[in-house]
């Protein structure tokens, strides 16, 4: 055991009221994000400078909500941070990440294989770092020393990884001991009934995004407490909290929009026939990381030109932003940086050759025209599955305006509710509107227990949440138009269907796709638009051709952009004509 770690004494009540109380830990972390002052991560020169009174603010945030969930709830939150790993059977390290969850309640990005706790109900937050002998030492560096790992993070107590188990040991009958010091017997405190034990809470979860479950912490010992273990109510918690974003985490998020969307104008500049499809991928990262610091994608990248855009996640294995970029293409850009595990989540369409054909316009006004529609109605009580309706609308417009789809001799809305009716919208935008994000890309609380469930029909199937929108969200608005042959010719043969297409459909097959998307925050009032790229055709081709970006006035007010720079590692407002 080392040496900080030993015995507390004295009476366990009479350490608990030396504890500031939750509500006055929070206001005072508040305050501090405010002022960017405290403990702070930054990779240095002009990058964002994150105030690591955020995560105090976060594990407030959970503990509150466990609390809520139960006001009797006590004992200790455990949670098992990631570990290094190695590529398939060789010794070769891929770049650490964080685990989310573990990342959301203690910022330690750059620490792998640690444990964390926090205490039920004083909130207090103990980090369990590994130490090394002489041979890792040798290779990697010498021990994290405590005291600094704790002022680095802004944490309460910092222990070696091998104190875990008897700091929890200690605890749990601390926090046992602590109620029956209090003042108050069980009868009291239950209304009858036995004394409320402490309790080990792990997160244990369906990500339904990816379908996989959070792991709960392990370590030898660990079974000791399996009468007490609850796996339930620390998921609930902490995937909703996360759902909320903070003042603090909004301005990390307007940070690595700006990064991206300045690395997205890079390579509208840069793109040019004759190019591959990796070097757009190499220039946007490039950018992103010596201009921004950004270490991390937050995601792969997408660099689909051409046909390429027909298969939603390119990029991935076996299509690897390999394709060579030619006149007359159009270029579906997904890419989007990470800072301090934040994510961005940006995609961009332009044409190759710096101008839109016909039909390219047709389809990217389409595109945009149902990402105007739905930031225009963002807000509060609104519908995700109804935005997602109002996509497929505006396309199915778009579309029967340049011939692709037929109007039957109707008005243009009667025919555009009739190609709804028929999932036609879902042949052309086969993936959902958009998703939450956060620290993850996709992040969690999409189909929360108690939230809408997912919808069956095509198209709305694929929505990453059902929700209805509510203040402190973050949400993605990506609507897409794409020829995909199969889906094509599926709609061919369905009696619903085949009667909305025309022969002009034929003349795209091969065209790809156009898709917009944007990271958009939701307010008490309405929305603000993080993503600061090009989207009027007109600003879209003057940046290609060389033109200042942000530019001196905003012709497209209806994206709600608010205009930000960083200097000396914050966030700066640009006033915008």
């Amino acid at each position: 055991m080392s040496s900080s770690f030993g015995a507390r004494s004295g009476a366990a009540a009479g350490y608990m009221m030396k504890m500031p109380p939750l509500a006055d830990k929070r206001t005072a972390a508040e305050a501090l994000c405010s002022a960017c002052t405290g403990p702070i991560y930054s990779q240095g020169l002009n990058t964002f400078k994150v105030p690591m009174a955020m995560f105090e603010v976060n594990r407030a945030k959970v503990v509150q909500s466990m609390l809520e969930q139960d006001p009797s709830a006590k004992g200790l939150i455990l949670l098992e941070g990631g570990k290094q790993t190695t590529r398939y059977d060789t010794d070769h390290e891929p770049v650490f990440r964080q685990e989310s969850y573990f990342h959301y309640l203690f910022g330690a990005s750059q620490y792998s294989d640690c444990f964390g706790t926090l205490s039920l109900p004083d909130g207090e937050a103990t980090l369990f770092v590994p130490s090394y002998g002489v041979d890792v030492a040798t290779v990697c560096g010498p021990s994290p020393d405590f005291r600094y790992v704790k002022d680095e993070l802004g944490l309460e107590k910092v222990y070696d990884v091998v104190d875990l188990k008897a700091f929890v040991e200690r605890e749990m009958k601390r926090l046992d001991e602590a109620e029956n010091e209090g003042g108050l017997d069980n009868e009291e405190k239950k209304g009858g009934g036995e004394q409320v034990r402490s309790k080990l809470y792990l997160l244990k979860g369906l990500n339904t995004d990816s379908g996989n479950f959070a792991t709960p912490a392990f370590f030898e010992g660990i079974d000791k407490f399996r009468d007490v273990r609850d796996e339930d109510s620390l998921f609930r918690s902490i995937s909703e909290s996360r759902v909320f974003k903070s003042c603090a985490e909004i301005d990390i998020m307007r940070y690595t929009n700006w990064v991206s969307s300045m690395a997205h104008v890079e390579v509208m500049r840069s793109a040019k026939p004759g190019m591959m499809e990796y070097q757009l991928e190499s220039l946007f990262q490039h950018h992103t990381y010596t201009h921004g610091g950004c270490r991390h994608m937050s995601y792969t990248c997408i660099c689909a030109c051409g046909p390429s855009a027909n298969i939603l996640h390119y990029g991935h294995a076996g299509r690897p932003n390999s394709r060579l970029l030619e006149e007359g293409m159009i270029a579906l850009l997904d890419m989007g940086a990470e800072y301090n595990c934040y994510a961005s989540d940006i995609t961009c369409s332009f044409p190759i050759s710096g101008s839109f054909t016909d039909d390219q316009k047709s389809i990217y006004e389409a595109v945009l025209a149902a990402q105007l529609k739905v930031i225009s109605m963002l807000m509060p009580g609104v519908s995700w599955l109804d935005m997602h309706r109002e996509a497929e609308r505006e396309i199915l417009k778009g579309l029967v305006k340049c011939g692709v789809l037929d109007d039957c001799g109707k008005d243009l809305d009667e025919i555009t509710e009739a190609m709804l009716d028929a999932d036609v919208g879902a042949i052309f935008m086969p993936h959902g509107l958009g998703h939450f994000i956060g620290i993850d890309t996709h992040d969690v609380g999409g189909y929360s227990p108690g939230k809408p469930a997912r919808s069956e029909r095509p198209g709305e199937r694929k929505l990453r949440t059902a929700r209805q929108l509510e203040e402190g969200m973050v949400i993605t608005v990506e609507p897409g138009c794409y020829f995909i042959d199969p889906l094509i010719d599926a709609a061919m043969s369905d009696e619903r269907q085949k009667h909305f297409l025309t022969d002009r459909v034929d003349d795209f097959r091969g065209f790809g796709g156009v898709r917009l998307e944007d990271d958009v925050w939701i307010t008490s009032d309405g929305c603000e638009n993080l993503t600061l790229c090009p989207r009027a055709i007109e600003e879209v081709l003057d940046v290609m051709s060389g033109g200042v970006w942000p530019p001196a006035s905003d012709i497209l007010p209806e994206m709600k952009r608010k205009w930000v720079t960083c200097k000396e590692g914050k966030i700066e407002f640009l006033d915008m004509l």
